[in-house]
């Protein structure tokens, strides 16, 4: 389930793939619903969403669930993701998310879309420029 394969030089695919996600989203408390797609190094889309819960601190974001599901099911190598919201100012991802995207995925490309329209494009260098990682330990 939310697998796919997308090779498309622009994200539309991708981009579908993460307002899909975002309708899956449980954000009662926030309402603000979030929706990730990842592209695999082979073309498979991993999508997640945001799912709340009531201490908020155990909330995950979109990113995330998209990055441990891909993890979890054997990929390692990514090329991009898309987060879509349905703001019209770029959202992009939270610090923790942009963490992880490093740890995992290195410096792809991220795509910012909302309901409508991609309204951004970065580097995971533009978005985290002096990143914490393992080369560090």
């Amino acid at each position: 389930m939310g697998h796919k394969k997308s090779r498309t030089a622009d994200g539309v695919a991708l981009v579908a793939a993460a307002r899909a996600a975002r309708r899956r989203a449980h954000a009662p408390f926030s309402g603000f619903k979030v929706g990730a797609a990842l592209e695999c190094d082979d073309g498979t889309v991993v999508t997640g969403c945001n799912i709340e819960n009531a201490t908020y601190g155990l909330t995950i974001c979109a990113e995330r669930v998209a990055v441990f599901k891909a993890v979890s099911e054997g990929h390692r190598r990514f090329r991009r993701v898309a987060v879509v919201t349905r703001s019209l100012a770029p959202a992009s991802p939270c610090g923790p998310c942009r963490q992880i995207l490093w740890e995992f995925a290195g410096d792809i490309e991220v795509i910012l879309a909302n309901l409508e329209t991609v309204i951004g494009r970065h580097t995971m260098k533009e978005l985290l420029p002096h990143p914490f990682g393992g080369r560090l330990l």
